[in-house]
C-alpha cells in the first residue's frame, strides 16, 4: 500500500492586506497539492497555543510580537521562523537598508553597482541648498521617510526640483541623489534561490532645462506604480520607453541578489534598481523590501510552493551556499546630523495626488 503524503504546516501571520493579496486561493491549492497546507494564524490569540507548525510565515511588527515569536521558536526548536524579525529590522531604516548593498563583493566584469549618494536629515535647519552642496548632492533630489516599514506613510515620497521645496520638508528624513535612469524601474524578487526581474515605469528623466521651469517639489509614492494612476496620460507614458528597456543580466542580479541575502539573512525580499544613463552598463540599487507584493510576479504560486517544499524539506540552498561576492568603491553613503549609519517645459508627470497633511515629511 502506498504511503500517505508526509503533510507539512506552515502557519502565516500577516496583516489583512497582506493576506488578501499573498493568500490567493491557487496558492493554496497548488501548496496542498504538495502537501503543504497554509494555515493561517490567529493573531487575537497567542502564539504558543496554535499549531504546532512546521513554517511560520510572518510579517508583523511589534515588541509583543517578537516575544511571542521567541517564545514559540524555543518551545518548537524545529520550525523554521521565516524571516527573523531582527534581520527584517534593519530594512527598516533606509540608511542602514542600503549600507547592506556597499557590503557585498560582486564580479563585476559585466556592469557595475552602487546606491545613489544619499544623506539623513533630522534637524529642519540643516536643510538648505548649502548643506546639499557640501554633501555632494544637487538638484533634484529625492526625499523619503528614514522609516521604511512598509507602511503607506513610509512609500509617500517628494522629488524636490529647488531651495523652495527644501523648505516644505519635514525631518527626519533620507534626502537621496536623483538619477535619470531612462523611466524604468527593474524590481528584482527574490524567494530563496529564486530571482525574478520584471519592468516597471519610473519618474521620467529631468533634464537641466527643465529642472529651472520647475515647481518646488513633485509629490509621488511607490515610484513603480506610478503607471496605475498615469497610464491615461499618453505624453507620460511614451516617455517610458518600457518594451524597450533592456533588463540587466540575470547572472549579476542573481550575485546581487545571493549577496543581499547572505547579508540580511533574509529569504523573501526585493530590491529596485535602476540603470545609471551617464554610465550604461552601471545599476544603482535604491530600495530593499521585505516579503514585497509576490502576487504581482509573473506565476507566484509555481515559485512560492516551491520555495515552501525547499524550505521544509531542508533543500533550499540558503546561507551556506553563498560565496563572497563587490560594491563600487567611490560609492558614498553620507549620514548628516550625528547620525549614524554601517515608486515640453515641466516635468510631464501626473503625480498620485494627496493632501500635504497627509505626507509624513512635508510641514
Amino acid at each position: 500500500m502506498e504511503e500517505p503524503m508526509k503533510r507539512y504546516g506552515v502557519g502565516y501571520a500577516l496583516a489583512p492586506k497582506k493576506r488578501a493579496s499573498f493568500i490567493q486561493l491557487s496558492l493554496v491549492n497548488l501548496a496542498k497539492e504538495r502537501g503543504i497546507d497554509l494555515i493561517k494564524i490567529d493573531t487575537d490569540k497567542p502564539l504558543i497555543d496554535q499549531g504546532p507548525f512546521d513554517c511560520v510565515l510572518h510579517k508583523l511588527y511589534g515588541d509583543d510580537w517578537k516575544r511571542q515569536l521567541k517564545d514559540y521558536a524555543s518551545q518548537n526548536p524545529h520550525a523554521l521562523i521565516i524571516d527573523s524579525p531582527e534581520s527584517i529590522e534593519r530594512l527598516h531604516n533606509r540608511i542602514s537598508m542600503l549600507q547592506v548593498v556597499t557590503e557585498l563583493e560582486i564580479d563585476g566584469q559585466m556592469a557595475s553597482f552602487g546606491i545613489p549618494k544619499q544623506t539623513v536629515i533630522y534637524d529642519a535647519k540643516m536643510v538648505s541648498a548649502l548643506y546639499l552642496e557640501n554633501e555632494g548632492l544637487k538638484f533634484p533630489v529625492i526625499a523619503k521617510p528614514l522609516v521604511a516599514d512598509g507602511s503607506a506613510k513610509s512609500h509617500k515620497m517628494l522629488l524636490v526640483f529647488n531651495k523652495d521645496g527644501l523648505r516644505k520638508l519635514k525631518p527626519p528624513i533620507v534626502l537621496q541623489e536623483f538619477v535619470n535612469h531612462g523611466a524604468v524601474i527593474f524590481k528584482v524578487y527574490v524567494v530563496g534561490d529564486y530571482v525574478k526581474c520584471v519592468k516597471r515605469k519610473s519618474l521620467p528623466d529631468v533634464t537641466e532645462d527643465n529642472l529651472g521651469r520647475l515647481e518646488s517639489y513633485l509629490s509621488f509614492s511607490q515610484v513603480s506604480n506610478l503607471n496605475t494612476c498615469e497610464k491615461n496620460d499618453d505624453k507620460y507614458y511614451k516617455l517610458m520607453n518600457l518594451d524597450d528597456a533592456e533588463l540587466p543580466p540575470l547572472s549579476f542580479l542573481t550575485d546581487i541578489a545571493r549577496g543581499l541575502r547572505r547579508a540580511t539573512k533574509l529569504h523573501l525580499f526585493n530590491f529596485d534598481v535602476i540603470r545609471d544613463n551617464r554610465v550604461g552598463n552601471r545599476y544603482l540599487v535604491i530600495d530593499i523590501n521585505y516579503f514585497p507584493g509576490y502576487a504581482k510576479m509573473p506565476n507566484y504560486e509555481s515559485v512560492l510552493t516551491d520555495f515552501f517544499w525547499d524550505v521544509l524539506n531542508r533543500n533550499d540552498k540558503g546561507i551556506k551556499s553563498l560565496t563572497k561576492g563587490n560594491c563600487e568603491k567611490e560609492v558614498r553613503v553620507l549620514i548628516g546630523n550625528n547620525g549614524c549609519g554601517e515608486d515640453e517645459g515641466a516635468l510631464p508627470v501626473s503625480p498620485i495626488k494627496m493632501e500635504d497633511n497627509e505626507n509624513p515629511i512635508l510641514v
